[in-house]
């Protein structure tokens, strides 16, 4: 019996808690500095791309691991406000959910995370069953997801089997490496979601439109994140670049997952490469009007 489709995308990755400190000096050991602000959001770039995606109007469900905590709680709190559904939500009481402190100064910031169980999510985690009532199935923050790197292609490939079209993001890869099998995990995926400098460093190429060529060898559709300088679509309708937003920008945390959600908002009821981008650059110019990546979407 053919299962009936009553979600549109299955977001699996990482969920944490946001620290943004405002104004943060450089810190110095044996020392203690003060902040202008701090604001506690809802972080890791899965759930942001969750909460923003279910905001737009889209049926998403979310599977992630978090400890059974406060942190955990409120990662939780906040995408059911979302609308997300979170009854795959896997939940660890000898864990500590993760935490990232964003130390920011003016336009720019440095991060420091405490993993916690944002590594911890499997492909055995994510059920036939489960992931045949959606459309689509997006997995964010790939080098972050550590446990998730050898079962990944093979999570795409049972997606493929069941009807679904896939995405990957990737994120900054603390260990400097770009590898961890992720060219396998690409190759398997229908969208491939970098911003500039990730695309850069997995494919070996110094500018974005060779490195989009070059990954477009693995993914069907190559959507890079550039920023203020906007976004570069490679993909069987050509090479599409469009500018970005103009807004007055508050604060970035978040933007490229935004991207994200605005992008598959439209991709899984069939629209244009290019409309799919457009959708995508106003919801990443939206996310960073406001401090914290969900904010300008409540």
């Amino acid at each position: 019996m053919k299962t009936r489709r009553t979600r549109d995308v299955l977001i699996a990755g990482d969920a944490n808690v946001d620290l943004l400190l405002h104004g943060a000096p450089p810190l110095e050991l044996d020392t203690e500095k003060l902040v202008k602000g701090l604001d506690l959001t809802l972080g890791g770039s899965s759930s942001i791309t969750a909460f923003n995606l279910a905001r737009l109007g889209t049926r998403v469900g979310f599977i992630s691991v978090l400890g059974d905590d406060f942190f955990g709680r409120f990662v939780a709190e906040r995408l059911r406000y979302a609308g997300v559904d979170l009854s795959h939500l896997k939940w660890l009481s000898n864990e500590k959910t993760g935490l990232t402190i964003w130390h920011i100064r003016g336009a720019r910031r440095a991060g420091v995370t405490y993993e916690g169980t944002i590594s911890l999510l499997r492909a055995s985690d994510i059920p036939d069953d489960y992931l045949a009532k959606f459309r689509h199935l997006h997995l964010g923050a790939y080098f972050l997801v550590k446990n998730l790197h050898r079962g990944a292609p093979e999570l795409f490939r049972r997606a493929r089997r069941l009807g679904l079209t896939t995405s990957l993001d990737c994120n900054y890869d603390p260990a400097g490496k770009w590898q961890s099998g992720i060219r396998d995990a690409i190759k398997e995926a229908d969208i491939f979601f970098p911003n500039e400098d990730e695309a850069k460093q997995i494919s070996g190429k110094s500018d974005a439109k060779a490195a989009a060529v070059e990954l477009s060898k693995l993914a069907r559709i190559v959507a890079i994140k550039r920023g203020a300088r906007g976004v570069l679509i490679h993909g069987g309708e050509g090479t599409v670049e469009l500018k970005a937003a103009k807004v007055k920008a508050v604060e970035r945390t978040g933007a490229g997952d935004s991207f994200n959600a605005g992008f598959l908002s439209r991709f899984v009821r069939g629209a244009p490469l290019a409309e799919c981008a457009r959708a995508g650059i106003e919801a990443g110019g939206r996310a960073v009007t406001r401090v914290g990546g969900t904010t300008a979407f409540e």
